[in-house]
């Protein structure tokens, strides 16, 4: 969402030559995109500093455009913030506290400082890298200031520990202008080009859509239908025993179906040797199980990947789980997630 309202301001962005250039229509979208993702201002910083710089009637800026926009998006943020926590609340604040001053984000993995540009933007650029190198070297003086953007952007997300590659989602944008010219300056290879982009655009992103990892959607069939069948419902119950967060929930479920699956929350206690719910869990799946459920109601569906069913099967076995479902979920198997998804379901005695 932050790449997509970047790619609205910059349409809008007074740039030299620009024939759409609009300031309150950009900075309403930056606006928007700092109140979903506060770390969404950051690419926009140097070039919010340059237009205020080159802007002939700042008094004007600031009072109609700035000013206005700022308080009605900050105000609409409060406001629902208001209605879901019960509280007024300023979201970005936390944020800001827990990711940067924090950095508790690091819970979720750390990279070196140089991630970003050794892996993280090589990556996203895929086979665009080399176009964009070329656009930046063969680019005209004016679109400087975008590629000061993408350096800008990554060198501040490189001082945080904890790195992903959508965090620089939002440079893509001014990535692609610099492709676009690369494309451009072409003669005998544009159109070899242009198919060499799409073919090894198109063809990976068709696998990566529609075949890879798609268990963890196709699995939700099988959790609908228990809401669909209301006699079942009524006593149905859902574990899923697999990584945190590896199923869209309660999202593509929309009955009062209990579910639960391990928890992952970051550790708010400073504990060195803190361990959330899923790292216990797999680091002895039997044992646990046979703790958690020892004198509890057991649920009646389990879910988990192909790769712990062996490590189980004894718990299996002794409760009565039979396997209902098998769904291929990746050829690339690695770690705690397995090539198939298995729901196991409980015999009624």
């Amino acid at each position: 969402m932050e790449t997509v309202l970047t790619i609205f301001a910059l349409f809008y962005y007074p740039m030299e030559g620009s024939k759409t250039r609009s300031s309150c229509k950009y900075l309403t979208f930056v606006a928007l995109g700092f109140i979903i993702r506060p770390t969404a201002v950051i690419p926009w910083i140097p070039l919010v500093l340059r237009h205020f710089w080159q802007e002939q009637k700042k008094v004007d800026l600031v009072l109609y455009c700035c000013i206005p926009v700022g308080l009605v998006t900050l105000g609409i943020s409060l406001i629902i913030d208001r209605v879901f926590f019960g509280e007024w609340i300023l979201v970005q604040l936390k944020f800001l506290k827990f990711n940067v001053l924090q950095n508790l984000g690091i819970f979720y993995g750390s990279h070196p400082w140089h991630w970003y540009l050794t892996q993280g933007l090589p990556v996203v650029l895929g086979t665009h890298l080399p176009f964009f190198i070329h656009g930046c070297i063969q680019a005209p003086k004016r679109y400087r200031i975008l590629l000061m953007v993408v350096v800008w952007t990554v060198l501040v997300y490189s001082t945080l520990s904890h790195k992903e590659f959508r965090f620089i989602y939002p440079v893509l944008p001014f990535c692609m202008v610099f492709c676009g010219y690369s494309l451009k300056q072409l003669k005998t290879w544009k159109k070899s080009a242009i198919t060499f982009l799409l073919l090894s655009n198109l063809l990976p992103a068709l696998y990566m859509g529609l075949i890879h990892q798609r268990g963890s959607l196709d699995v939700m069939i099988h959790m609908q239908q228990l809401c669909n069948n209301s006699s079942k419902q009524s006593w149905a119950s859902v574990f899923v025993m697999m990584p945190c967060h590896s199923i869209p929930f309660y999202s593509h479920v929309h009955c009062p179906l209990p579910m639960r699956f391990l928890q992952c929350p970051p550790d708010l206690t400073g504990k060195e040797s803190y361990l959330d719910e899923a790292d216990i869990f797999y680091s002895n799946p039997l044992k646990w199980l046979n703790e958690e459920f020892y004198n509890g109601t057991l649920p009646t569906h389990l879910v988990f990947f192909s790769v712990l069913e062996q490590e189980i099967s004894s718990f299996l076995v002794l409760n009565g789980y039979e396997r209902t479902a098998t769904v291929f979920h990746t050829h690339m198997p690695q770690g705690r997630i397995g090539s198939h998804i298995y729901v196991y379901t409980r015999r009624v005695k």
